[in-house]
C-alpha cells in the first residue's frame, strides 16, 4: 500500500568534520522522531563509521535509516550514495578508504572526526581527514555503486562549491543519472537550470547543524527503500515524490 514518508536524504554526524558538535546519532534521531521526519539517509564525508549506531538506535523508533555517503570524486565532485543495508555501505567505505589519500585531520582547521556509541559519548575518532577527495574518478565510483545496488545521484547541483557543474562545467550523458539533488533555497526562491530539466531534482538539506534537520522531501512510496525511491523519483506505478514546501 502507499503511502507518503518525510524524508531527509543528505544527513552528516559529527564523524563530518564540517558537522557541528550536536550532530551526534541520538541526538539526531531525537530530532528527526520530533519533526516526523520517516526517512534518514546518514550521508557522511567519504565514511560510514557511525552508522552502524544509528541503526541499533532507530529500531522500533519510527524512523529509517538509509545508510549513504558523501563521496567526493577525483573530480571534486561530491556525490550522495544511498543504500539498503550496513553491509552495502561499508563495502563501498573499504573501497573509498583504499582510495582515500593519507592525509591527517587538521582539527584546528577542519573540525573534529569523531565516532560516538549509543548513548552519544564521543569514543573514538578518525585521524584520517575524510574531506578530502578519493582517487577513483566519477565513472567509477558510479560503477562500484551500482554494482553493489545503491542509488547515486550528483549532490547539491545549484551550489557553487564542489558540485557537479563547477568542477566538470556540465552534466555528463555518461554516466546517465537518475537524479540531481538541489538545496531548499532552490525551491524557495523559484528558480530554473535549463540543464536541470530532464532530471528529477531531489530538494536536501545537506545537513550539518540540527536545526536543519526538517525534512525537505515527501516520497509517496510502499516502503521505504532505495527501489521504491527510485521508482518515486521516476514517477512509476504511482510513487511519487515532491518537495516539502509545495505541499
Amino acid at each position: 500500500m502507499l503511502r507518503e514518508y518525510l524524508a531527509e536524504l543528505h544527513v552528516h554526524t559529527v564523524l563530518s568534520p564540517c558537522s557541528d558538535l550536536l550532530m551526534t546519532p541520538a541526538n539526531i534521531l531525537k530530532i528527526a522522531q520530533r519533526r516526523g521526519i520517516e526517512i534518514l539517509a546518514v550521508t557522511d564525508h567519504n565514511s560510514a563509521e557511525n552508522i552502524e549506531v544509528l541503526f541499533e538506535l532507530a529500531k522500533g523508533s519510527g524512523v529509517y535509516i538509509l545508510p549513504g555517503m558523501e563521496v567526493e570524486t577525483k573530480e571534486e565532485v561530491h556525490l550522495v550514495v544511498l543504500f539498503d543495508t550496513l553491509e552495502q555501505v561499508l563495502a563501498l567505505q573499504e573501497l573509498v578508504y583504499r582510495h582515500l589519500p593519507l592525509l591527517e585531520n587538521d582539527e584546528n582547521h577542519f573540525g573534529p572526526q569523531l565516532l560516538t556509541d549509543l548513548k552519544d559519548n564521543f569514543v573514538d575518532r578518525v585521524s584520517r581527514l575524510l574531506a578530502v577527495s578519493i582517487s577513483l574518478s566519477l565513472d567509477e565510483v558510479v560503477a562500484h555503486v551500482e554494482r553493489l545496488g545503491g542509488l547515486v545521484y550528483p549532490a547539491h547541483v545549484d551550489r557553487q562549491r564542489n558540485s557537479i557543474l563547477t568542477q566538470l562545467g556540465f552534466i555528463p550523458s555518461e554516466p546517465a543519472f537518475l537524479a540531481l539533488e538541489v538545496s531548499n533555497r532552490y525551491f524557495e526562491r523559484g528558480e530554473f537550470n535549463p540543464l536541470f530539466k530532464n532530471y528529477p531534482l531531489i530538494p536536501a538539506a545537506d545537513v550539518h547543524f540540527i536545526d536543519s534537520l526538517q525534512g525537505s522531501v515527501i516520497f509517496k512510496i510502499e516502503s521505504p527503500k532505495v527501489a521504491e525511491i527510485k521508482k518515486a523519483l521516476l514517477r512509476e506505478d504511482g510513487r511519487n515524490y515532491y518537495w516539502r514546501g509545495s505541499k
